[in-house]
C-alpha cells in the first residue's frame, strides 16, 4: 500500500462560517466600489462575531449593515433557526452578537498598490503555489476531489433535512496507490478510507446515523473503479453520536483551512489566506494565476502533474519569480526551465492583468461571488473563472 488522505469540511465547520462572512463582506464592499481594498479578518467563537482588519472603500457600511451582513451569511449556510438543535446545541441567529473593529488600510501600502498609470502592484509580498495533475477530470488530486463530493452530499442532505442532520460536517477520503510510482505518475489504485463525521438531532439513535450516512456515501457518486463498500475502512462519527455542534462548540477563524481550500496536501502551499481579501492582494489572486497556469500544463498534456510557484514584491506589479516543477512527468523534448521561462514570458501575471483576465472585481451572482467561493474551495470548481482552459493552444505549441 502507498496512502495519501485529504480532508474537506462544510460550509457548516466554524472555521469556513469565518471564511464565508469575510468574503460576504469582501462582495458587498466590491460590488459598491470596485476599488476597495479589503482585508476584513473574522472569528466567531459561542455566540460572538468579530470582524476586525482593514477596509478602504467608498461602500459605506455601517455597524447594522455589517450585522446584517453576518446574520445574512450564516442563514445561508444553514444556520437559520433549526427548530429541531435547541440554543444550547446550535446557534441559533437570534443570539449572534456581532463586534466590528475595522480600520482604514495604510496609506504607505496604497501608494504602491493604485500607481499613477493604471498599473496595480502587488498588495503583499509573498509566495503562492498553483498545482493541476491528470487524476480526476477537473485536473485536481483525487482525495480531496472525493472528500469534496462526500462532503456536499452530507451537506445538501443535512440542509434538506433539518430534522435529521446539522451542518457542521467534515469528511476525509484515503487513497491507496498501491506503490509510491503510481502516486508520482498519478495512477490511484482506489479508496481506502473514509471518514464521515456529522452532526444529528438528538433523537436519533447513532445506528440509524451510521446507516443514513452509509446510503449517502453509496449514493454520492465515487467512481465505481475506486470505491469498493466491501473493500473499504469507513467509519463514520467514529467517536458515537454528535449533537452539539456549530460555532458554539468549536471557534472559527479566517484562513485557518488553507489546505482543504487549496490541494488537499498534495502541493506546497504559499501559507496566505484568500478569504477576506480583495484581488490586490497577490495571496488570493497570485493562487488563482499560478492554478490557471498549471492546469493549462497539465490539460495541455505536457505533463502529468504540475505545480507552479509565484513570488511577489509588494508595490510591485511584475512577480519577481516564476518557477515550474512537473516531478519529472515531463513529456520527452520539454524540461521545467523551459515551461517556466514560457510562462515568465507569456503571461503578464500582475495583478492588473489577473484582475481583468477572471474579472475579479465584478463578482455577481450571475459570474461567482467570494463567498461561494469560500464554502466551495478557492480552486477545483470548472465554473470558477480561472479554472478555464482558454490558452490551451498556446501551450500546445511548445511541442510543435
Amino acid at each position: 500500500m502507498y496512502l495519501f488522505t485529504s480532508e474537506v469540511v462544510s460550509p457548516g465547520h466554524p472555521d469556513k462560517c469565518a471564511d464565508i462572512i469575510a468574503d460576504s463582506i469582501v462582495d458587498k464592499l466590491i460590488m459598491g466600489d470596485v476599488k476597495s481594498r479589503v482585508a476584513s479578518e473574522v472569528f466567531v467563537a459561542g455566540k460572538h462575531v468579530i470582524i476586525g482588519g482593514e477596509v478602504t472603500s467608498k461602500t459605506k457600511m455601517t455597524t447594522e449593515d455589517y450585522k446584517q451582513v453576518v446574520h445574512d451569511a450564516l442563514a445561508k449556510i444553514g444556520y437559520d433557526g433549526n427548530p429541531y438543535f435547541t440554543k444550547e446545541e446550535c446557534l441559533h441567529p437570534e443570539d449572534i452578537e456581532v463586534q466590528v473593529l475595522l480600520n482604514s488600510q495604510s496609506p504607505d501600502i496604497n501608494q504602491g498598490v493604485d500607481q499613477e498609470d493604471g498599473e496595480i502592484g502587488a498588495g503583499d509580498q509573498g509566495i503562492m503555489f498553483g498545482y493541476a495533475d491528470c487524476e480526476t477530470k477537473n485536473y485536481m488530486p483525487s482525495a480531496i476531489t472525493y472528500a469534496r463530493v462526500l462532503m456536499e452530499k452530507v451537506y445538501d442532505y443535512a440542509k434538506e433535512n433539518p430534522s435529521k442532520l446539522g451542518i457542521d460536517i467534515k469528511t476525509q477520503v484515503t487513497m491507496d496507490y498501491g506503490v509510491k510510482a503510481n502516486f508520482e505518475s498519478c495512477q490511484p489504485q482506489k479508496i481506502h478510507t473514509i471518514v464521515v463525521s456529522a452532526p444529528c438531532v438528538n433523537s436519533m439513535r447513532i445506528k440509524t446515523v451510521r446507516e443514513l450516512i452509509q446510503t449517502l456515501i453509496d449514493d454520492a457518486g465515487l467512481p465505481k473503479n475506486l470505491y469498493n463498500k466491501d473493500d473499504c475502512i469507513i467509519h463514520i462519527n467514529p467517536t458515537g453520536k454528535y449533537v452539539s455542534h456549530s460555532p458554539l462548540h468549536d471557534s472559527g477563524l479566517t484562513g485557518r483551512k488553507l489546505i482543504v481550500d487549496s490541494f488537499g496536501g498534495y502541493a506546497p502551499i504559499g501559507g496566505g489566506a484568500q478569504s477576506s481579501k480583495d484581488y490586490t492582494k497577490v495571496d488570493r489572486s497570485g493562487l488563482y494565476a499560478a492554478r490557471y497556469i498549471a492546469k493549462h500544463i497539465v490539460a495541455s498534456k505536457l505533463a502529468k502533474k504540475a505545480v507552479v510557484q509565484l513570488s511577489y514584491a509588494i508595490g510591485v506589479a511584475r512577480p519577481t519569480s516564476v518557477a515550474v516543477d512537473t516531478y519529472g512527468t515531463v513529456i520527452e523534448g520539454l524540461d521545467d526551465d523551459k515551461l517556466s521561462t514560457f510562462v515568465m514570458n507569456t503571461f503578464p501575471l500582475t495583478p492588473n492583468w489577473i484582475t481583468k483576465k477572471f474579472n475579479l472585481d465584478k463578482p455577481s451572482k450571475e459570474t461567482f461571488l467570494y463567498a461561494d467561493v469560500a464554502s466551495r474551495g478557492q480552486v477545483g470548481q470548472s465554473d470558477y473563472p480561472w479554472e478555464q482552459l482558454d490558452e490551451i493552444g498556446a501551450f500546445q505549441n511548445l511541442i510543435k
